[in-house]
């Protein structure tokens, strides 16, 4: 019997940790989805809009050899996504979840339904955040735009 896995993930600004996961996560399962999710889901679960929209976010996962098929997320619950993706045997989160009260909880459910979840060492030399934070900095008006260019050149 296949191993269907899936992925979540905002891949807003995708990097090198993004493409960690989605690699490491096809090498153990025979079909790999990709939950990319909504920009409005986005809002409500972190607090900030991403900065790729849905579509495009959903384009580029989708353009990766290993990812086998992209599923736009749109409700926070990870089950119900389970539910509406006909199903899958394992969920695949960065290790930055484990131990935490969402990992526990999220371990909690999907072992309801029968579904393991697997961790990725987090990549945490690159992260959508602290992109974001130097996309701030560039964007800052003057002087610490002079400033932040001054550093960077």
């Amino acid at each position: 019997m296949p191993v269907v896995g899936y992925a979540p993930g905002a891949y807003d600004l995708f990097h090198i940790g993004h493409l960690n996961v989605l690699r490491h996560a096809a090498e153990h399962c025979d079909h790999l989805i990709a939950g990319v999710v909504a920009d409005d889901v986005l809002e409500l679960t972190k607090g900030r809009t991403p900065v790729i929209p849905l579509a495009e976010r959903m384009e580029i996962v989708g353009a990766l050899r290993f990812v086998d098929q992209v599923h736009a997320e749109v409700v926070p619950d990870k089950v119900e996504t389970w539910r509406q993706v006909g199903g899958f045997d394992v969920i695949f989160k960065g290790d930055d979840w484990r131990g935490t009260e969402k990992g526990e909880r999220l371990e909690a459910d999907f072992a309801a339904v029968g579904v393991r979840v697997h961790y990725f060492p987090y990549t945490m030399h690159t992260s959508s955040t602290i992109l974001r934070r130097a996309l701030d900095v560039i964007d800052a008006p003057e002087p610490v735009g002079r400033v932040a260019r001054a550093l960077t050149s």
